[in-house]
């Protein structure tokens, strides 16, 4: 493990893409890895050193591609392995490195092992998944036990002709595997060290959080939903074995390269156990993604609520920053990032449409100096926001989406109030094809994507236009960019004490960076002004999203998603 202050990505803006909806190079509709290199100048441009790029191997896309049925192989829909060696290679050449996303908590039920393992109970490929016999109650058939899973069903999906079920926490089409088989662990160390050594500089490891199941399959105690299943992530999250098996794939694949690992660990992980995973001296990984700053405005699970309802808690989400980093930053990096391809947009989370190009810069400059490593979500340069699709069906493209509607319908909803419920929340908003310019399909692409594009491509929401614009959220980007990225500001940022200022505000999110050369942030989360007392003395403004400074007798009047970054004297 690095040493604070020596590891590469504490130097790193990252950028995370979506493959199947960035950039098309051949014309059939889906994102590819040629697309991918034909925007890595625009990325350096950008100011861009490290991608993080969503499953690239053979997938029959149930999920995305997290459904995986080749490690070894290459998605044919994004190219071939030759494409993929070009990006390493086109990447380094410009100073990018590259994060695969490595699937480690299942497999498709079309990948070889699992094909085996039904085909043969003897073989050793049974081993590497959980199979277990239904049970019978008053007739019915039953799963082995009454866990719910993250897509809205049941943990358990029954073979065919058979009384056995095997286990699954997201799609049915994605069988959990079983870590705690030796031989299982062998065959995920031996895939890892074959993309290291291809010069992959690294991996975001999906789903790390649930690779320790509970192996007594004992019935969860919890409140039981309609159809008698409970959703108990302490039977399959952040389990104290999780930690041996990450300490593991340290000892036997991670030590011996200078790579970055970042753990998915969702929002059921406290900062204590992501801290003994990312220690610096004795962790196993890097990095650990939590979402537990993504949802403070009561979106989540928010289908009783309309869009009146949803008002983003600045004071809980300055405490979700600061409880972890109190607890992480002496000894531990962490990422930085509003949302992913599982989240809403930011934009539309967090900001405003009507306020985009002030509510956009605002909240990049408020994630972008505090501690850690950045991480852009492609589009969000340019302020993509949320679809506003007509149909529930035109949401299906998601599994997790296509169970939610399911699930919604059957307990009552109307369409309609689940369609403002999808256009809120719904994790197809974040894979919209990215906005390039005003030809047809927003230059993604001749023909339709996977998901329909956004049409404010055509009202300036794109790469073009914003960069014919100097004032423009992408320009704005570049610049707060270049700033982090100059060494004085970032080891202010790093190293210089992180304080919340003024807690109790309910609008603004203000901090400060202690040490020789203050610095700090000063923004307004609210689509009309507020005012923010202000008892420090001004050397220079250094980033701002609007032409004046409205400060008078110590206090700041912001307007609508106005934002500072000050040096203090």
């Amino acid at each position: 493990m690095d040493t604070k202050g020596l590891a590469w990505w504490r130097n790193s803006i990252g950028y995370i893409i979506y493959p199947e909806s960035f950039k098309d190079s051949n014309d059939d509709g889906v994102g590819d890895i040629r697309g991918i290199v034909s925007k890595l100048d625009y990325l350096k441009e950008l100011g861009v050193n490290l991608l993080w790029i969503c499953p690239l191997f053979k997938s029959p896309m149930d999920d995305g591609g997290y459904d995986v049925s080749d490690y070894r192989q290459i998605n044919p829909r994004f190219g071939t392995m030759e494409d993929f060696d070009d990006l390493l290679s086109e990447a380094h050449k410009r100073g990018i490195r590259i994060l695969i996303d490595f699937v480690l908590n299942h497999t498709s039920d079309e990948h070889p092992w699992f094909q085996t393992a039904i085909r043969d109970p003897g073989s050793k490929e049974r081993g590497y998944y959980f199979f277990r016999e239904g049970r019978k109650a008053n007739g019915k058939e039953l799963p082995p036990n009454n866990w719910k899973g993250f897509f809205s069903t049941s943990a358990w999906e029954r073979l065919p002709g058979s009384d056995l079920y095997y286990l699954h926490i997201f799609s049915k089409k994605m069988p959990d595997v079983n870590w705690a088989n030796p031989e299982l662990r062998e065959r995920y160390f031996e895939i890892a060290r074959f993309y290291l050594d291809k010069g992959v500089d690294g991996f975001r490891l999906d789903a790390v959080a649930h690779l320790a199941k509970d192996l007594s399959f004992a019935d969860s105690a919890g409140q039981p939903d309609e159809d008698g299943f409970v959703y108990d992530t302490s039977k399959f999250s952040n389990r104290p074995e999780l930690f041996d098996y990450l300490q593991m794939l340290k000892k036997n694949v991670f030590s011996h390269y200078d790579c970055l690992t970042v753990g998915e660990a969702g929002g059921n992980i406290s900062p204590q156990d992501a801290l003994k995973m990312a220690d610096r001296q004795n962790g196993s990984i890097n990095l650990v993604f939590n979402f537990d700053t993504v949802w403070d405005n009561g979106n989540y699970g928010s289908i009783d609520k309309g869009d009146q309802d949803i008002r983003t808690d600045v004071i809980s989400l300055k405490d979700n920053f600061m409880r972890w980093y109190e607890v992480c930053h002496e000894r531990a990096d962490m990422p930085l990032y509003w949302c992913n391809h599982d989240h809403p947009r930011v934009v539309s989370q967090y900001g405003s449409i009507a306020f985009r190009a002030e509510s956009a810069k605002m909240l990049f400059n408020t994630i972008l100096f505090l501690y850690g490593t950045p991480f852009i979500y492609n589009g969000e340069e340019i302020g993509m926001s949320n679809v506003n699709y007509a149909r529930c069906e035109d949401f299906f493209s998601d599994v997790g989406t296509r169970n939610d509607v399911a699930s919604l319908r059957s307990r009552g909803y109307d369409d309609g109030k689940i369609l403002g419920y999808l256009n809120r929340t719904s994790r197809v908003n974040a894979r919209t094809p990215m906005q390039w310019d005003r030809t047809r399909y927003a230059g993604f692409s001749a023909h339709r994507g996977v998901n329909r594009v956004n049409d404010n491509y055509l009202s300036g929401v794109n790469v073009a236009d914003e960069m014919a614009d100097p004032w423009s959220i992408l320009n704005f980007y570049q610049y707060a960019i270049g700033l982090r990225k100059d060494p004085v500001i970032n080891e202010q940022v790093l190293e210089g004490r992180l304080e919340i200022v003024d807690h109790g505000h309910p609008d603004v999110f203000a901090y400060l960076h202690d040490g020789k050369d203050k610095l700090m942030v000063i923004s307004n989360f609210r689509p009309y002004q507020v005012y923010f007392s202000f008892y420090y003395a001004l050397g220079d403004v250094l980033l701002h999203n609007y032409d004046q400074v409205l400060l008078s007798d110590h206090v700041f009047a912001l307007r609508p998603f106005e934002t500072y970054l000050l040096r203090l004297r």
